[in-house]
């Protein structure tokens, strides 16, 4: 079935609500422990291919995830229900991260003060949102079932809520750099928490088995997660460099030719022999025994290239009918929508037709080399320019936002089939 600028509603338009407030309490905390000890670095070789399958057009996978932004508005891609969003509401403070609940049937929204909105089947165990803390919070965990989470500081001040224990922080040290993650043991009864430049804090039964604190990182560490067993734990640098510790393999990453968009998260496979690398925008590359797609992610997606807030421009008209010529804001049809977004978003301007926008607009970009806020096209002939009659702008993970006959909407890239998708994309 062909997909045209002008022809069938295709996919449901989707539609966000307010989510339920969390109000302040009283955060557990206790006296800092002190730092882990210091080791040298195991530095990766050489990336590896990418390998693994689920594979899209794009050569990357296509996957479910949420994108949260700091305003707290949320999207939902594939599989990953429409739970609600604090977009809208009156924040006095950014959202900060976004953390799915164990069965990916909800998530809680985290503020930087440490308010804590839900959705789904996420509950509401506390917050710091009516503390007066010395960091603002950057990160938040829940606890393996689900009922309890704790929220990061950036000095590393823990703060637990429902059956997440206390085990220690970093609240009292002077660090070097700030903290920017935390990753609980697999029992939960112990965590640790990693500072930009890699430096690794354990507490309760967390072992310490190295950092990159001595080494100096082209890029700061962003993410960190613990092999199923415990043993051992991976660090990831903002450019997808991903650094090995204990039982923690090395499989590849994606330093060598780093997406525009930036890593971060690092997810690994039940066995521990691989993982996949997240970026910011819902890409995800496979490296080792990762195959097929990993589970839902939440993600923070932050304005950090022109594509970006071409991107968020897009999803900012959601919902607005498809209109034959239309350019906005009252509705768009396929190329005025693309066009507008980039006006609008970026600040940047090119031809207004399908097919003139995939033979000028900017550069070509191949499949693999897709990030947000790229252009991407449908045609009767692929080596002909002049019969592109769709164009969209690519998320990332294999999803677009498009103007189609049902509006604004969220849709796979290949849901129609790959047959019609030209063989580049444009970058404005």
């Amino acid at each position: 079935m062909k997909k045209f600028c002008r022809g069938h509603a295709l996919g449901a338009v989707l539609v966000f609500g307010a989510g339920s407030l969390g109000l302040a309490s009283v955060a557990a905390a206790s006296p800092p422990a002190p730092p882990a000890p210091t080791a040298a670095a195991t530095v990766p070789t050489v990336p590896t291919v990418p390998t693994g399958s689920g594979t899209s057009s794009t050569g990357l996978l296509s996957t479910s995830f949420w994108l949260a932004s700091a305003q707290g508005d949320v999207w939902n891609f594939g599989h990953a229900g429409a739970y609600g969003s604090a977009g809208g509401l009156p924040l006095a403070h950014p959202i900060v991260a976004i953390t799915p609940t164990n069965v990916d049937q909800g998530y809680w929204l985290v503020a930087s003060d440490g308010g804590v909105f839900t959705y789904g089947d996420a509950a509401y165990y506390g917050s710091t949102g009516g503390l007066v803390l010395n960091k603002p919070i950057v990160a938040m965990a829940s606890t393996t079932d689900g009922r309890g989470y704790w929220l990061v500081a950036s000095d590393g001040g823990i703060f637990t809520f429902g059956d997440a224990g206390f085990y220690g922080s970093t609240g009292a040290l002077a660090l070097n750099k700030p903290i920017v993650a935390m990753s609980p043991t697999p029992d939960g009864r112990g965590y640790w928490l990693v500072a930009s430049d890699g430096g690794v804090f354990s507490f309760g039964d967390a072992a310490f088995y190295g950092s990159t604190g001595a080494v100096a990182l082209n890029n700061p560490i962003v993410a960190a997660t613990p092999t199923p067993d415990g043993r051992g734990y991976w660090l990831m640098a903002a450019d997808g460099g991903v650094f090995s510790f204990g039982d923690a393999a090395f499989f590849g990453s994606t330093a060598a030719d780093a997406p525009t968009d930036p890593a971060e998260k690092i997810v690994p496979t039940a066995s521990g022999q691989g993982y996949w690398i997240e970026d910011q925008n819902g890409t995800m590359y496979p490296f080792g025994s990762a195959e097929g797609a990993p589970p839902s992610a939440g993600l923070m997606f932050q304005p950090v290239t022109s594509g970006d807030k071409a991107v968020l421009f897009a999803f900012s008209q959601l919902g607005k009918p498809y209109i034959w010529g239309g350019n906005g804001p009252v509705g768009y049809d396929c190329s005025g929508l693309a066009l507008a977004s980039w006006q609008h978003g970026a600040n940047v301007t090119f031809d207004r037709v399908a097919d003139d926008q995939y033979h000028t607009a900017g550069t070509a970009v191949t499949p693999a080399q897709l990030s947000a806020g790229d252009l991407v096209f449908w045609g009767t002939s692929q080596t002909d320019w002049t019969t592109v009659y769709h164009a969209a702008l690519y998320v990332g993970g294999d999803r677009i936002v498009e103007s189609t006959g049902g509006g604004v909407q969220l849709n796979s890239l290949g849901q129609w089939g790959q047959g019609d998708i030209m063989p580049v994309g444009r970058r404005p």
